[in-house]
């Protein structure tokens, strides 16, 4: 198996697909001994991952590729190299942390403390489930009772990560969230002092990594300080996030800040490369379902000049896996991985006719005036039969419910709802009429092309959605290894 000589050890919790995971591996300075989740889509790719990670790149296996081109299942893979297969296993761990009764502490601190080897210099990193602090799960909240609300168990998994903090005393921690959690309340007193005061209690010193204060003259937390903007940073998406560094009191050294990116990066540049894919028609349509009318419709509507092609692409619809050469233009040593021998997770999903016409018109509007349509900017005939869209002098909520991801700009957040429809992920080619793929939203999440999703689609949705971007992880991981090599 690959020789992990003298890395840092590092534990993921909450891990998700193990985008933290990805970026701190990916340094070179760390190796993830043990990752925790309670998905089971998720974490059969931390499963998947972690066996990516037994082997060193030049070592890994052409098996590796055919599994990711649907040739040989995964048991094949596992079977012709059980060492690391093995290995994989007691590194992805699936439990519920804070489920006494599906995943006991015992358990989970046995899984840490075996890991770990004694170390007294290891890492922890990831965050709790953040959905009940989102701006947006909140607002879906509405009609609920605050008493219920405030009892969602998401409002207190950080306590299991803080009593995992306590009981084994990491030499540096990295907790993720959502942004929300900065406004987000209980019983009326902000969530997010309280967490802080925890785990300043708990023996660290609490750091944001943009290099402001994480506190005023008055000993007061300052939230915004916390706030890392990835589009500043190199990623391609305005995605912003709640970073907590904690080091241990002990450690005298202190991060320095994110290196900002110097310009800000072209969402289109990062998935302009893939194949050309259209949707299909969903089932659910009302009227006649033939693609290319409702496509016409939207490009007409929108005074497209665009030139029509007259037949589907060679690729029509997508797939698990398709086969040729794809190089991101952007940071290709990253992405590209020429052994792949072309795209995985690339599938459309079906769209009703109706979504067509509107992502058509949507992604030709953005392109004439480089904004994305507010629903305001729809005309009649395309505005979804609503009461709260036909009703006059009603106001709109969600106004920008159909969303392109705009040519020259960051794109939109990336977030799980991606699963639940496009409406937010419209593609820039209003050729395409569609919204984005699976591999798509995962170029932009930036996990590198060989990093296979598992599960049914929507699940896939939903794991890269709920990621740290992998690259913005990486820069996160050379802070921290800095702390420890003072």
């Amino acid at each position: 198996m690959h020789d992990l000589g003298n890395k840092i050890t590092a534990v993921d919790l909450f891990a998700g697909p193990g985008g933290l995971g990805e970026g701190f591996e990916s340094s070179g300075d760390f190796r993830i001994a043990v990752s925790i989740e309670c998905d089971p889509h998720a974490h059969q790719t931390l499963q998947l991952r972690s066996f990516f990670r037994q082997f060193s790149l030049k070592d890994l296996p052409n098996d590796y590729f055919l599994y990711l081109q649907g040739k040989i299942s995964k048991n094949k893979l596992f079977s012709n190299y059980p060492d690391q297969a093995s290995a994989a296993c007691r590194v992805a761990r699936l439990g519920k942390l804070g489920c006494e009764k599906e995943t006991p502490e015992k358990l989970v601190d046995e899984w840490i403390t075996s890991s770990i080897l004694g170390k007294k210099n290891w890492v922890l990193i990831g965050g709790p489930p953040c959905q009940a602090y989102s701006l947006v799960g909140r607002a879906r909240r509405t009609r609920e009772d605050r008493i219920t609300f405030e009892k969602d168990e998401k409002q207190s998994l950080y306590k299991e990560y803080l009593r995992i903090l306590d009981a084994n005393r990491p030499a540096v921690f990295v907790m993720e969230n959502v942004k929300g959690i900065l406004s987000a309340k209980i019983g009326g007193q902000p969530i997010f002092s309280r967490i802080c005061e925890d785990l300043s209690a708990a023996g660290y010193k609490l750091y944001g990594l943009t290099g402001l204060p994480a506190q005023d003259i008055a000993g007061q937390w300052l939230p915004q300080s916390f706030v890392v903007y990835s589009e500043n940073y190199g990623i391609p998406q305005a995605r912003h996030r709640v970073f907590i560094l904690g080091v241990r009191n002990d450690i005298s050294a202190k991060p320095r800040a994110l290196n900002p990116a110097y310009e800000v990066l072209d969402c289109f540049q990062a998935i302009k490369d893939l194949p050309k894919i259209w949707s299909s028609v969903s089932n659910r349509s009302k009227h006649n379902p033939d693609w290319f009318k409702a496509r016409r419709i939207g490009l007409n509507l929108a005074n497209s000049k665009e030139n029509e092609p007259a037949k589907l692409p060679v690729h029509q619809h997508g797939s698990l896996f398709i086969e040729g050469n794809y190089v991101c233009d952007f940071e290709k040593d990253w992405f590209y991985d020429r052994r792949i021998g072309g795209v995985c997770n690339h599938e459309a999903r079906s769209h009703m006719v109706e979504d067509i016409s509107r992502y058509a018109f949507a992604a030709a509007y953005a392109q004439k005036n480089g904004i994305s349509p507010s629903i305001h900017d729809f005309p009649d005939k395309l505005l979804p039969n609503h009461e709260n869209v036909t009703n006059p002098g009603q106001k709109i909520p969600f106004a920008d419910r159909f969303r392109v991801q705009v040519k020259g700009r960051p794109s939109s957040t990336i977030t799980c709802h991606i699963s639940k429809d496009g409406h937010y992920y419209i593609h820039p080619d209003a050729m395409q009429a569609r919204s984005l793929t699976v591999r798509e939203a995962a170029r932009l999440q930036t996990f590198p092309d060989n990093y296979l999703f598992e599960g049914p689609r929507t699940e896939q949705y939903k794991q890269v959605g709920n990621a740290v971007p992998p690259l913005l992880a990486k820069q996160i991981a050379e802070i921290v290894a800095e702390i420890l090599e003072v």
